[in-house]
């Protein structure tokens, strides 16, 4: 009746159950306080049935901030397993709890927390900028983020029930098959990954018909905000994008459940069918998380150098450069798998094209600080952190753009250095310099702007 839930299922080491019976009774805690202060009906109608985009993209950034805090967590778990695995020690964990932790981290970094905060500022602003009551299809807006905290949701209740895959983030087979990983781990990765992508396809869908049909009178398009426009390519991202990542997770569930081989060597299938349609949503990924930071900054320079904008035509046909490249050079993630010289020559040059485009952007945000009355506020220092380390792990990439210099660092702590220093280079902070900026418009009051100059100077180091 149970199938594999059975008493082993919530067998752990004394870390797990730690962690497990600190989120009892955190849960625990808020049902007490909620119940102590007669709030449970104000919660489900003011929040959690809500159709009102603000409170939804509020919404958002909650359950983010409280995976970025698991995330966290992970990482430091991490980095003290390594600190002490030196000589004959093994280190204080497993190496099947260790491997489930740099799983989760990945997934919970990219899906959950760098996914949400960009959708929750997306949520809040985006109806504002264009003159829209709200976005499109309310309702279907509520629908979208339940399903994204469904899919955060299994991440945790694999630390209660059962065991998260111990994969990597990306979860290539045949490690993920059924044959190398019996469990449900692989099981937990592909709802949590299906379930979110479903309620992002959807966002995406919804903010889509939003910008294209409900902008005030007289707002062309070559009048949008530019972080109505990275919006904008975000979303076509999104759409083009996300429906390759459910059917490659359904088609390696179906390897999983009914054996159909589409990824082993068995029976004609491969491996790198699997690679392939990874990285054919994995790289636009990457610009589906970028690009609403590069619109922020957009919005950030200019108010704070007491300037209009540099280049704005230039902005937007960068912005549209980069949407498209992003689906040409996927193949960079997997130079060493043999694909060829040839192959190998294509991809390289267009990876190295598509930082012609960033670059622009770079370039116009320093000209439009330049001869400007510069005012250094919180988001302001958000964005010059951005510059030196996005620019410093953008030229890594473009160094790792050679097949052959990639084939030396592939797999290696430089590459985990390149993706570190873009993704909170780029995301993390951008998501800070919009959050410290609409601060007060979201929450109707401002934030000290002292702690904010700290927790820069702390993240850039």
């Amino acid at each position: 009746m149970f199938g594999r839930l059975t008493i082993e299922a919530f067998q752990h080491d004394m870390i797990e159950y730690m962690a497990d019976v600190s989120m009892v009774l955190g849960a625990l805690m808020v049902i007490g306080l909620l119940t102590y202060l007669k709030r449970w009906k104000w919660l489900w109608t003011e929040w959690l049935t809500t159709v009102d985009h603000k409170k939804i993209g509020i919404m958002y950034i909650i359950f983010s901030t409280l995976m970025l805090v698991k995330g966290l967590v992970d990482a430091a778990m991490m980095r003290v397993q390594q600190m002490m695995a030196v000589g004959q020690s093994m280190g204080y964990l497993e190496p099947d709890h260790y491997q489930q932790i740099f799983t989760a981290h990945g997934v919970t970094m990219i899906f959950f927390v760098g996914m949400g905060y960009m959708f929750g500022i997306i949520n809040y602003m985006l109806p504002l900028q264009i003159g829209a009551r709200d976005v499109a299809f309310p309702y279907l807006n509520n629908l979208s983020f339940w399903l994204f905290v469904s899919g955060g949701l299994f991440i945790i209740t694999s630390l209660v029930i059962g065991e998260y895959a111990g994969t990597g983030w990306s979860c290539y087979p045949p490690l993920s098959g059924i044959k190398y990983n019996p469990g449900v781990g692989v099981d937990y990765w592909l709802w949590s990954v299906q379930i979110s992508g479903a309620g992002t396809m959807l966002s995406g869908i919804n903010f889509l018909v939003t910008i294209l049909k409900m902008r005030c009178p007289g707002m062309t398009l070559m009048k949008m905000p530019v972080f109505v426009w990275s919006v904008l390519a975000t979303v076509i991202l999104v759409i083009f994008a996300f429906p390759i990542l459910t059917a490659t997770a359904a088609m390696l569930t179906t390897d999983r459940l009914l054996d159909t081989k589409i990824f082993t060597e068995d029976f004609g299938g491969s491996p790198m069918m699997y690679i392939n349609l990874f990285w054919a949503w994995g790289h636009p990924e990457v610009y589906i998380l970028v690009l609403p930071a590069f619109g922020i900054f957009s919005e950030v320079v200019p108010v704070f150098s007491q300037k209009r904008l540099f280049g704005y035509t230039s902005m937007v046909w960068a912005i549209i450069g980069i949407t498209f490249l992003a689906f040409v050079v996927w193949l960079h993630h997997f130079f060493t798998m043999g694909a060829g010289a040839n192959v190998n020559a294509f991809f390289g040059i267009m990876t190295m094209i598509i930082a012609l485009p960033t670059g622009v952007k770079v370039f116009n945000w320093l000209f439009t600080m330049f001869r400007g009355r510069i005012k250094f506020t919180t988001p302001m220092y958000w964005f010059l952190g951005f510059v030196v380390t996005f620019t410093l792990g953008g030229m890594a990439g473009v160094l790792m753009a050679i097949p052959g210099a990639d084939f030396q660092v592939h797999n290696s702590l430089f590459l985990i250095a390149h993706f570190h220093f873009v993704i909170i280079g780029g995301v993390v902070f951008g998501f800070f310099a919009g959050y410290s900026y609409w601060f007060p418009k979201i929450f109707g009051f401002t934030l000290n702007e002292k702690l904010g100059k700290y927790a820069f100077w702390f993240w850039l180091i």
